[in-house]
């Protein structure tokens, strides 16, 4: 089945800063935030994606705090500022600070080599790989998750699993030379880490980060277990669905789950404090670099985010001002972000824009009441509410399996075939299309249909 798993894999760290509204100031008032930022959270619960914690801090200190929906569908559990809720990738800023405190202790250093620290790595051009460039994604190395890796058993999904993935893994471009986000490249980190310490991940970040700053709402292992974090959820045409298949022991690229608070305390001492990293390694590091003029300028946010399929996390950082915007929720991406962009208009004095349904929910919607035409013209406004980064090709490929899995064949053959017309040149869409006709008994269309994606993408698998 070629499902497409983009949207299955831990999602990751993104930058995104802004200096357009410079000249304003942000209005911090507790009353207002209280009844405006209240009344937006709500207007998406109503809609039913959003479920989860909204902190907002300023100089360390929070001014609005608030959860919001419910944490177990199952049991009625509501989420509450004490509930555990996962970052996802925001985990690799933690294994970034572990990285350059062992530089600080010069253990390490931004020019080793991968290989010098872990072994049985053969690939081309795998021996050029460094230490930076793992943490800044020019590293050449992918992604380690795919369907197969979801269906593993949860006591599999660990680094040794990882690192015997990515010892197969076949860099998409020589070292240095391009960009490419990694999950990998940050599991490498943490077996870097590990072979230096002689301690686990988990251990290190316990000793080394949660410790010393009282992070004591912060989960590092046995997830599974746990009876207070959330449950994830995602919309789907057929209803609400939990996640937890997707779920996985806490990882170097992702996995732990904590308290807004939790996560606060973490930020503030990422972006500020001393007690991490000494400043005079800090200003070593690439990302730390590219923000660093942010500080001086008002109004400037960067965005620092993470999650999964029914799990969405996201602080939003003014630098200047110190004012800090963490969103953890137990719904489908990329609702933590949307809810961040309409707090920051708040805070600016600006009315924040209406909250709106998932791409995916919002496609299916235009082309039940308009037809199949009208999302064809319309498909990038109707769309507008999807992840940042993630190829759009997904939205119509993922709605088609849901129509299919439903009975609905007729509307799925329609959806993906329309998503041949919008993406012509995309493999799996054409793959996509053929497995829907070939269920319908159309074998001469659903050949034409493979052939097609094959002449795009040789390695397409074959389908009989």
């Amino acid at each position: 089945m070629s499902r497409l798993i983009t949207l299955l894999v831990l999602l990751f760290l993104f930058s995104c800063q802004t200096e357009k509204e410079e000249n304003n100031v942000l209005k911090v008032d507790k009353s207002v935030l209280s009844e405006k930022v209240d009344t937006y959270a709500k207007a998406y619960e109503s809609l039913d994606i959003f479920s989860g914690a909204i902190l907002i801090a300023k100089d360390g200190k929070p001014v609005y705090e608030r959860a919001f929906g419910l944490a177990n569908r199952d049991d009625k559990r509501p989420n509450t500022l004490q509930t555990k809720y996962l970052i996802g990738s925001m985990n690799k800023d933690f294994t970034r600070v572990l990285i350059l405190q062992l530089i600080a202790e010069g253990k390490l250093r931004w020019t080793d080599k991968m290989i010098d620290y872990l072994n049985g790595f053969d690939q081309p051009g795998v021996r050029e790989v460094t230490v930076r460039q793992l943490a800044d994604h020019t590293s050449g190395f992918g992604d380690y998750e795919d369907w197969d890796f979801v269906e593993l058993p949860y006591a599999q999904k660990n680094l040794a699993t990882i690192l015997e993935r990515a010892r197969n893994q076949e860099l998409l471009f020589e070292p240095g030379t391009d960009n490419e986000y990694s999950n990998t490249g940050y599991a490498l980190l943490g077996a870097i880490i590990e072979r230096i310490t002689r301690k686990t991940y988990e251990q290190n970040v316990k000793e080394r980060i949660a410790q010393p700053l009282g992070m004591n709402n912060t989960y590092l292992k046995d997830i599974q277990q746990k009876p207070d974090r959330t449950i994830g959820y995602i919309i789907t045409i057929n209803g609400v669905d939990n996640t937890e298949m997707v779920i996985a022991e806490p990882r170097p690229d992702g996995g732990f789950w904590c308290t807004p608070s939790d996560l606060l305390l973490f930020y503030q001492n990422f972006f500020y404090g001393s007690t991490l990293i000494p400043d005079s390694i800090r200003a070593t590091d690439t990302y730390f670099k590219q923000i660093a003029p942010l500080y001086s300028k008002p109004n400037s946010i960067d965005y620092l985010a993470g999650g999964t399929n029914g799990h969405n996390s996201v602080i939003g950082q003014f630098f200047k001002e110190n004012i800090s915007i963490i969103v953890l929720a137990n719904m489908d991406e990329p609702v933590a972000e949307k809810v961040v962009d309409g707090i920051v208009a708040i805070l600016n004095a600006r009315e924040p824009q209406a909250p709106k349904l998932p791409a995916l929910l919002a496609a299916y919607q235009a082309y039940k009441e308009n037809g199949v035409g009208y999302l064809k013209s319309n498909f990038e406004e109707v769309t507008s509410n999807y992840y940042p980064g993630d190829p759009k090709d997904g939205i119509l490929n993922n709605l088609g399996y849901q129509l299919i899995e439903a009975g609905k064949m007729d509307e799925a053959v329609d959806l993906l075939k329309l998503n041949t017309e919008l993406f012509p040149d995309i493999a799996n869409c054409w793959d996509s299309y053929g497995e829907v006709l070939l269920k319908k008994g159309d074998k001469k269309g659903a050949l034409k249909a493979y052939q097609r994606a094959l002449s795009i993408q040789p390695m397409q698998p074959n389908h009989q």
